[in-house]
């Protein structure tokens, strides 16, 4: 009977990684005390400061909205990434993938104004799809056939997208009635999406991620295609050798990375923006990557954690309220960041420190036996 139950405790503290949740739930509360002693060095009170964190996150239904939507955006731009890590590829051009999403979307919804929103919806997303699965293409391809960096070529595509869509934003697709501002026709009303909490961010897209979400870690965890994935990205050579088409998987793997991206610029224009301008995402995708990297591209951790930023984010607005500067999330995050990514390496440090203390005891052991 110990020994089933044994087992048992074993099977689930393996599928829980119950060290990974130690390891994050220290450098969470690590950072809340380190950012403790900031606040209280600058003169600010820590705790009044935590409440007010807390108050601007909860103390409305519009607040709950907002960091809701935060979190979706999070949540499915950190899959993205998860989804290239999974198969080897390291997408930091989501930006990029993001803005061309977004504006491609936009214009379909203006130049097919006067359409039922059944046509412009659906027409919107796939150009959205489109645009950002194009743009993740040619870097995978780049990857797979040229063996050229796909950090580097995703970087410096995120820069040509910002530009391309500034260009077009001020130039051919410019709204008329925004002088100089790099901004695009606005959309009938007729096409935004649903509002599920008055005056807050909060749409109806939300259902829309939450399916996408859980089609993201089922394809993962529950399929044959998720297992070629996680083989290939963790040993392609193994993989390739098995008889997998590993570099369809891996461009795959970016196309539909990039394709999630495109589909987060069309939630921000049909549900918050209602227009394409340069300001529709503040680096959303480089948080929602920050993200999957401190749950180490786990679709499921990804989720939580996108809900933990969010209320973070979300809260540090209300501690302006009083007189806090909110940068203090930036740090906040910062700290965890540093933790997680020293976490491996502290953790194995620690092993072997208790190896060689346990090998020493044990020859100190034998040596008194021998006498």
């Amino acid at each position: 009977m110990d020994k089933k139950n044994n087992s048992f405790w074993k099977e689930l503290a393996a599928k829980l990684n119950l060290r990974y949740i130690g390891s994050l739930m220290l450098s969470v509360l690590l950072a809340f005390l380190i950012c403790a002693v900031i606040l209280a060095i600058a003169g600010y009170d820590p705790i009044s400061t935590y409440k007010a964190m807390w108050n601007g996150a909860f103390d409305s239904l519009r607040h709950v909205g907002d960091f809701l939507e935060y979190a979706m955006v999070l949540c499915i731009c950190g899959l993205a990434c998860v989804l290239g890590a999974r198969v080897g590829i390291f997408n930091v051009g989501g930006e990029g993938q993001l803005l061309l999403g977004a504006i491609f979307a936009c214009q379909v919804g203006i130049w097919l104004e006067g359409k039922t929103a059944w046509i412009v919806i659906p027409l919107a997303a796939l150009a959205a799809m489109t645009a950002g699965g194009f743009y993740a293409f040619i870097p995978g391809w780049l990857k797979v056939k040229q063996k050229v960096d796909e950090v580097i070529t995703t970087i410096m595509m995120n820069s040509i997208a910002a530009f391309l869509c500034q260009y077009l934003a001020k130039g051919p697709w410019k709204n008329a009635n925004k002088n100089m501002v790099a901004a695009t026709g606005r959309l009938n009303a007729e096409y935004w999406f649903g509002n599920l909490i008055p005056r807050s961010n909060l749409t109806t897209a939300i259902i829309a991620a939450a399916i996408i979400a859980f089609a993201v870690w089922y394809v993962m965890q529950k399929t044959a295609t998720g297992y070629e994935m996680r083989i290939t990205g963790s040993n392609p050579r193994f993989a390739f050798f098995s008889g997998l088409k590993t570099d369809k998987i891996v461009i795959l793997g970016m196309v539909v990375s990039g394709m999630m991206c495109g589909l987060v610029g069309m939630f921000r224009v049909y549900g918050v923006e209602h227009l394409y301008r340069a300001s529709i995402s503040n680096d959303y995708y480089f948080e929602g990557l920050t993200v999957a990297m401190i749950s180490q591209y786990n679709p499921v951790t990804t989720i939580f954690l996108s809900l933990f930023f969010a209320i973070l984010k979300i809260g540090a607005q209300g501690i302006e309220l009083i007189g806090v500067p909110s940068q203090i999330y930036l740090i906040m995050q910062t700290v965890i960041i540093f933790f997680m990514a020293a976490e491996k390496g502290i953790s194995e440090s620690i092993q072997k420190s208790l190896q060689a203390r346990r090998a020493r005891q044990a020859a100190i052991a034998r040596m008194e036996g021998g006498k």
